[in-house]
């Protein structure tokens, strides 16, 4: 059932891409309720209303559920089965089964190849021994990773033999784990796509992406790839989200070797950091799509208005005081968004701005120039 301008829309989770989404959602008309634990979250400060819960509150979700038209998320490490006890209020988009596949690396990579697609050579590491017998899949060096809950570059650590391997293993808990094999990029790209209740898919333009210690420094739309290779890797997660029943807008990540060789990295089924790009310069927002899938109404374009550089924005750029904003401000091409957060601290993603040009070169020169000033 098509939900209206007007009808309310629950948020689980409350960080930037929750505060993004809701900025979307209240344009259009709807309410938005953010249900989070942090009293001071970046959604809430434009949500309707903040129910300040842990995600496994059956009191406060309950609440929660009665209020809503329907449900979405905009992180994956919420619970399954706090997704899947919402389900008996209202619909919940996307649904559990897609969330959770996407919470352990083993099965995420393990339904990558199920979908006929390759992902980075791995194996699966649930004790020392896996280690060693590990050598036959991936060779050193490699990445391991753990299974569940690491992102931005947290949960992992480059490795270059068998000995250091098993030193994080055990610095990691022993928790299960992935050996991933390192291979040798010739760039990083992402799709972000949304997938409608009846089916239909729509890909935003490829994007390539530059990683700096692990989390994403800026991306660069047009990605300067093959065009074929660019409508492979959307056919890819096209057919990612179709085995998945996905509704919604998600994102998946792929690595293109200097052979050639397209591998999937990681999907995250939610909006994404490489998606920031659509907000200045594409004719609909990666947010105001996630609203339109899961409120039932038809697709917005994706259509790239202009070429564009996003540069993410961490707690490290302050220092000890605010960034020198006015070498930004003087830039009439760029575009600042700031998260609201409270604490600028190393690593933390604190906001990000969009560079737009004529072409990607001059994009960024300009969005360079002004991280340098910055």
């Amino acid at each position: 059932m098509t939900l209206l301008p007007g009808s309310t829309i629950g948020m689980l989770g409350g960080g930037q891409l929750g505060r993004m989404f809701t900025v979307a959602a209240r344009t259009l008309g709807y309410r938005v309720i953010v249900l989070e634990p942090d009293p001071h979250s970046p959604a809430a400060q434009f949500a309707d209303e903040h129910i300040i819960a842990a995600y496994d509150d059956t009191a406060a979700l309950t609440l929660f559920g009665n209020a809503c038209d329907v449900v979405t998320t905009e992180f994956e490490n919420i619970p399954a089965k706090t997704l899947e006890f919402l389900t008996q209020f209202c619909p919940v988009r996307p649904a559990a089964s897609a969330v959770e596949m996407a919470q352990d690396r083993i099965v995420e990579k393990e339904f990558v190849r199920s979908c006929g697609l390759l992902p980075v050579p791995f194996a699966a590491i649930r004790r020392i021994p896996d280690l060693a017998a590990a050598q036959e899949l991936v060779t050193f060096p490699a990445i391991l990773k753990t299974a569940r809950l690491g992102y931005d570059g947290k949960g992992q650590s480059t490795v270059h033999d068998l000995a250091e391997a098993e030193a994080a293993f055990v610095r990691m808990g022993e928790v299960e784990c992935v050996l991933e094999q390192r291979v040798d990029l010739a760039c990083e790209i992402s799709v972000i796509l949304a997938r409608s209740v009846s089916g239909e898919v729509r890909c935003f333009p490829v994007a390539e992406n530059e990683h700096r210690n692990g989390i994403l420094h800026q991306t660069i739309v047009p990605a300067r790839v093959a065009p074929a290779l660019a409508q492979s890797a959307q056919a890819a997660a096209t057919r990612i989200a179709n085995k998945l029943d996905f509704v919604g807008v998600m994102a998946v990540e792929f690595f293109i070797t200097r052979s050639g060789e397209l591998l999937v990295n990681e999907m995250a089924p939610r909006t994404h950091n490489s998606g920031h790009y659509t907000l200045d310069a594409c004719i609909t927002s990666q947010f105001e799509q996630q609203v339109r899938m899961v409120c039932e109404l038809p697709f917005g374009d994706t259509h790239l208005l202009s070429s564009v550089v996003m540069v993410n924005l961490l707690g490290d750029v302050w220092g000890d005081s605010q960034p020198l904003w006015l070498a930004l401000l003087q830039s009439a091409h760029t575009k600042l968004h700031l998260y609201g957060k409270r604490e600028a601290r190393v690593g933390r993603k604190m906001g990000h701005y969009c560079t737009l040009a004529d072409n990607a070169d001059a994009a960024l020169a300009e969005a360079g120039r002004i991280f340098q000033q910055l």
